[in-house]
């Protein structure tokens, strides 16, 4: 079969667009290090672009959120097969006054909710509705206002969200509700203990 010939200008844009994709593929994270490509993580970091107030109250848990960008299309592999992120530090913590400080690493939109956990459930299990949303029925707060504290309309790539919550001991979920973002991975079991 013959193929008809291909323009040098055809080949100049098809080099010059391959070399935007991979440009937009060297991001960098929070501490100004390449991120995406040249992270063992396989995920997306956006640079942090707002920042916290100084002096929050109770225990600080750390939370970043993220999500695999183009790096699942190159072979990234995730935790739990997922291609977003949830990680919590610490995970295990006194019952009390804490505040979630919330970073979205991730190229999408993020949100954080404090959702308890019954006795026998576990995190990870509950079952999206149509729409790819968990009931958030007995929320007990949330991390979505774009460099804000409390309730927004989501955390922005490259923001921060905070909130302050009091927490008996127990078990809790933290999990991003956005659409199918719980299901693509976005959970983590979280413990207030005596």
């Amino acid at each position: 079969m013959n193929r008809p010939p291909q323009s040098k200008t055809a080949v100049i844009f098809g080099f010059i667009a391959l070399a935007l994709l991979l440009a937009g593929c060297a991001t960098f994270n929070s501490t100004g290090r390449p991120g995406m490509m040249n992270s063992s993580s396989r995920y997306y970091s956006s640079k942090v672009t707002c920042s916290v107030p100084e002096n929050l109250p109770g225990q600080i848990i750390n939370v970043e959120l993220g999500d695999m960008g183009m790096t699942q299309m190159m072979g990234g592999v995730a935790p739990r097969n997922s291609r977003m992120r949830l990680v919590a530090n610490p995970t295990t913590f006194p019952a009390g006054e804490v505040t979630v400080v919330v970073s979205n690493l991730g190229w999408r939109e993020h949100e954080l909710v404090v959702m308890p956990l019954g006795e026998g459930n576990t995190a990870g299990s509950r079952v999206p509705n149509a729409e790819g949303r968990v009931n958030e029925t007995g929320s007990l707060g949330e991390a979505s206002n774009n460099c804000g504290a409390g309730s927004g309309e989501g955390i922005e790539p490259g923001g921060i969200s905070w909130a302050t919550l009091t927490l008996s001991a127990g078990r809790y979920e933290f999990l991003c509700n956005l659409t199918n973002h719980y299901a693509n991975g976005m959970w983590q079991e979280v413990v207030a203990i005596a």
